[in-house]
């Protein structure tokens, strides 16, 4: 019988891989994973998914370089290995590109990616508006694929999943001894958090398949991304912008941009147009807490609002997340253990 019932709450990248890393590493713990939607449905669906991050402006850099590197790590084994079809991970060369020299010529992630080096002039010369570019061997990972890949390994390792609508924590403190909220968005009004507000994300699939090279500017609105289908070009980030419906404007925008990258898009095939709202805040919330549920005292520990990173930092954030289940279950008293 498994003594401590956890439940994660949220389906999308951060949710099953956080269940995942819980349930193999703690089998004697019962995980279910509880969720209003799921794959093909969750933001994560239509995220690029290609690795690389921005800097968070309060969490220790330490921090933020292990998130990388341990999901780099996780994600690099898959692609190399024979499971990498099935879960839509591979690896991915390009360039990152700059108006203006940036002040930091090499992010915090370049020890981790891989051959990260600046662009020759010879290089450069194919974007006349750009002055710097970085050339690198990074991941995609495509969570139509990886998503239900996850949820196989989590279920293989004895996880449950539950389909409804979680309105409150107080709904599940009889049910469940540690709840996991990996709730994105839903944050603002399950836990009440007023620092995660949405950024509006619209892209395009396209029909390309010439195109072997990933080409993003450094502003992050503008890129060209590759994948196992098709290739996902973008972008917008519409702060505070909660639409779901596809803007032709947009639309527009984003062919016209693109197509000054990358001329030959002009002769590719349109085939999708995605929108989807990114999780953000500040900082990440990866953190636990004991929250007064009724009559009871239950620990929450929180993962979310990773923005347009979800993918990047997904298994780096699960680590740290079980690391706090584990703290959960060392200062729980022994009868809630046996």
């Amino acid at each position: 019988m498994k003594s401590v019932r956890v439940v994660v709450v949220g389906a999308g990248v951060i949710g099953f891989s956080t269940a995942v890393c819980i349930a193999e590493a703690l089998p004697f713990c019962s995980v279910t994973v509880l969720a209003e939607t799921f794959s093909p449905n969750t933001t994560s669906d239509g995220a690029a998914g290609i690795l690389f991050a921005a800097e968070f402006p309060d969490i220790p850099l330490e921090r933020q370089k292990r998130w990388f590197k341990d999901s780099f790590d996780h994600l690099l084994a898959i692609a190399v290995s024979e499971q990498s079809p099935d879960a839509g991970v591979m690896l991915s060369s390009g360039w990152q590109i700059f108006k203006e020299i940036p002040a930091k010529k090499k992010p915090f992630w370049s020890e981790f990616v891989i051959g990260f080096r600046s662009m020759t002039d010879r290089e450069l010369k194919r974007f006349p508006d750009h002055k710097f570019g970085q050339a690198f061997t990074t991941l995609k990972c495509e969570c139509s694929s990886y998503l239900p890949w996850l949820e196989k390994r989590f279920r293989k390792a004895g996880g449950k999943v539950e389909q409804r609508k979680v309105n409150n924590l107080q709904e599940l403190s009889n049910s469940f001894d540690i709840i996991v909220n990996c709730s994105g968005l839903g944050s603002k009004m399950l836990v009440g958090d007023t620092e995660v507000y949405s950024v509006r994300g619209q892209v395009l699939k396209v029909e390309a398949p010439w195109l072997q090279h990933f080409i993003r500017d450094g502003d992050g609105k503008t890129y060209i991304y590759p994948g196992t289908q098709s290739i996902t070009i973008g972008g917008t980030r519409q702060e505070g912008d909660w639409r779901l419906q596809v803007d032709e404007g947009d639309t527009k925008g984003i062919l016209e941009r693109c197509s000054r990258l990358e001329p030959s898009l002009s002769k590719g095939k349109v085939i999708s147009t995605w929108v989807g709202l990114r999780p953000s805040r500040k900082n990440p919330r990866v953190e636990r807490e004991v929250v007064q549920l009724r009559s009871c005292r239950v620990p929450v520990v929180h993962n979310y609002g990773h923005g347009g990173w979800g993918v990047t930092l997904a298994w780096g954030t699960g680590l740290d997340a079980l690391g706090l289940v584990r703290q959960c279950l060392h200062e729980m008293p022994l009868q809630a253990k046996l």
